[in-house]
């Protein structure tokens, strides 16, 4: 289970990366105006963060094929639509405590809002690093 959140995290965090790289340096070159530079941004973000999410609750649905991995307290049987789910909730650092994973699995789900936290901090970082530009640019030419 270590070694299999690690490489999951890694996966996020390389996804991460290479769109933030890309869409920082599209943004960089775009003549777009402010609304749909920001909007762009935006869009670009969440979509990203919804395929780490994915990212993981797909590997959770996996892992959890394997009853030694352990389970979700609060299912009935573990579906996709439950893993995923939870993933947000996880990821979002959320948790809403309607479900639990219980034994080897938990692993997962802690790197998970680990990853998640520091990679939605980064999304912020670098929508603050556009406005920022945003604004300036309106300083330097009213």
């Amino acid at each position: 289970m270590v070694a299999s959140s690690c490489v999951i995290v890694a996966l996020a965090v390389v996804l991460h990366y290479e769109v933030l790289s890309r869409l920082h340096r599209f943004l960089d070159v775009t003549k777009m105006g402010e609304r749909p530079r920001i909007l762009t941004l935006i869009f670009v973000l969440l979509f990203t963060h919804i395929a780490e999410i994915w990212l993981f609750g797909l590997s959770a649905f996996f892992l959890l094929q394997m009853p030694e991995q352990g389970g979700i307290v609060g299912l009935e049987s573990i579906t996709l639509f439950e893993t995923i789910y939870l993933s947000a909730t996880t990821y979002t650092t959320l948790g809403y405590g309607d479900l639990t994973p219980t034994g080897h699995i938990r692993f997962l789900y802690g790197t998970e809002s680990l990853t998640g936290l520091v990679l939605v901090t980064w999304s912020a970082s670098l929508t603050f690093i556009e406005l920022q530009r945003q604004w300036q640019g309106r300083r330097r030419h009213p």
